[in-house]
């Protein structure tokens, strides 16, 4: 809940939270704890989509006017990091196009200075447990929204830690069929010990989930290694006629996520890529090197298809052009750089709406090794994410519009291949070393203190 003494300067403001939340203020300064990070300072565009309202705007009906004010900060800026840590419901809308585990930590840590991230998720996995029900329910992946909705939620809401550990669990991989079967009816029927945990009402609604799973259920589905989180969320997209977003509202709402989570596209689709050696492979899991040996050519192209491999033209939709227009910042970050990141980007239309929000835009490489990333150091990755951002209208979208910021940690050594600054200023962006990997963290970045820069840019 808001303090008195907080709601009524935010009034005074024009800051009116649509109500008092009932999160209570971190009175404990950002920063502290930080692994000796001094300040850099450099140059960014302010672009608030919806700036505060005002009693003038109030009574008069005018559309407000918008300014690229153009102002050095610095990096980290330790008291704006503070403002945000006392104040997350008011923090700024952090735009992460992103998949899969890597941005899991951070945004756990990311709830903490902000409720109004935004994580625009590819739905394309096509491997494990997600191949099973895309196969049998002709849906996108729900596995990596899952995790995202989770790594957001409000840890401190009673019952959600069990709710986490029952979307976490998965069914065991060497029992039998009338094994799996039973255990999930000891779900429905609610005596399982991760079911009857969970408070109501949200026990009931996993039930009549898993419960609506069962009736959907093929004879011939193999429920080895099944996501119980999976099931859950594939019930709540036939209950809603196969449709995503509003069984994302409904867990969104009942978890208190403090963020928004949403599928980049909500067709059925999968990766495909063109290798260098001529090769064509279709599926995301043959590209990743986790379930399958890694790709021995270099992935030159990647590329969208339907159920039948054919490739298809998707454009992205208006909701997803509001999240990318509001955006306070628009980080590409770590992760599978193709599987997460380009696939986020290859909808038409991403790169064009992109370009017309004038807000900071961050590139952050991998750290350590991505089987993905065969011949490709830092500087072949920024050149083929410039291409597919500005594959809309390259004539019309300038390097500028797209990207601005490499961000990088202050050792080399992270980093296969090296890196060739002078390469990447020659591409028209700046390069920002920080120290951004720890020793807790390494070969990782570490989210204290990669979050308190990503924080300062906004």
């Amino acid at each position: 809940m808001l303090s008195n003494d907080v709601f009524n300067l935010l009034w005074k403001l024009g800051r009116y939270p649509e109500e008092p939340t009932s999160n209570g203020l971190n009175p404990s300064g950002a920063g502290e704890g930080k692994q000796g990070v001094s300040p850099m300072t450099t140059t960014q565009s302010s672009c608030r989509s919806d700036p505060p309202r005002t009693a003038l705007s109030r009574s008069v009906d005018t559309q407000p006017l918008r300014l690229a004010v153009t102002r050095e900060v610095d990096i980290p800026d330790q008291v704006k990091v503070a403002r945000y840590e006392r104040l997350p419901e008011l923090g700024p809308r952090l735009l992460f196009f992103s998949g899969g585990t890597a941005l899991r930590e951070l945004s756990k840590a990311l709830v903490h200075y902000t409720h109004n991230s935004i994580h625009l998720i590819t739905p394309f996995d096509s491997g494990g447990s997600s191949a099973k029900l895309r196969h049998a329910f002709g849906m996108p992946a729900v596995g990596d929204i899952r995790q995202r909705l989770m790594a957001l939620a409000d840890k401190s809401l009673h019952g959600n830690p069990e709710i986490f550990s029952l979307f976490a669990y998965r069914l065991p991989k060497d029992g039998s069929r009338e094994e799996l079967i039973e255990e999930l009816r000891t779900m429905i029927q609610g005596t399982h010990p991760l079911v009857a945990v969970v408070p109501h009402p949200m026990r009931r609604i996993i039930r009549n989930h898993l419960q609506r799973f069962f009736e959907e259920m093929q004879d011939d589905f193999d429920l080895t290694g099944a996501s119980i989180g999976n099931l859950i969320l594939t019930a709540g997209f036939l209950e809603n006629r196969q449709h995503l977003d509003p069984v994302i509202y409904i867990f969104t709402n009942l978890v208190r996520v403090r963020g928004v989570v949403r599928p980049i596209t909500s067709r059925p689709l999968h990766l495909g890529a063109i290798l260098a050696d001529g090769h064509v492979v279709i599926g995301q899991h043959l590209l990743t090197g986790k379930e399958v040996p890694p790709l021995s050519a270099r992935i030159e192209k990647l590329f969208l298809v339907n159920d039948d491999y054919l490739p298809v033209k998707c454009t992205i939709r208006e909701k997803i052009r509001a999240c990318i227009r509001k955006a306070d910042i628009i980080c590409y970050p770590m992760g599978s750089f193709f599987t997460s990141v380009i696939a986020n980007l290859l909808p038409r239309d991403t790169g064009m709406t992109i370009s017309a929000n004038n807000c900071p835009k961050v590139f952050i490489p991998n750290t350590g090794h991505d089987p993905e990333l065969l011949g490709y150091d830092v500087a072949s990755q920024v050149e083929m994410l410039l291409q597919v951002l500005r594959k809309d209208d390259p004539e019309l979208i300038r390097v500028s519009d797209v990207l601005q910021f490499v961000l990088m940690d202050s050792h080399d050594e992270w980093y296969p291949g090296g890196i060739d600054e002078e390469r990447l200023k020659g591409m028209g962006v700046s390069v920002l070393r920080l120290p951004l990997v720890s020793t807790v963290s390494a070969p990782n970045l570490d989210p204290e203190l990669l979050l308190p820069v990503l924080l300062s840019l906004a």
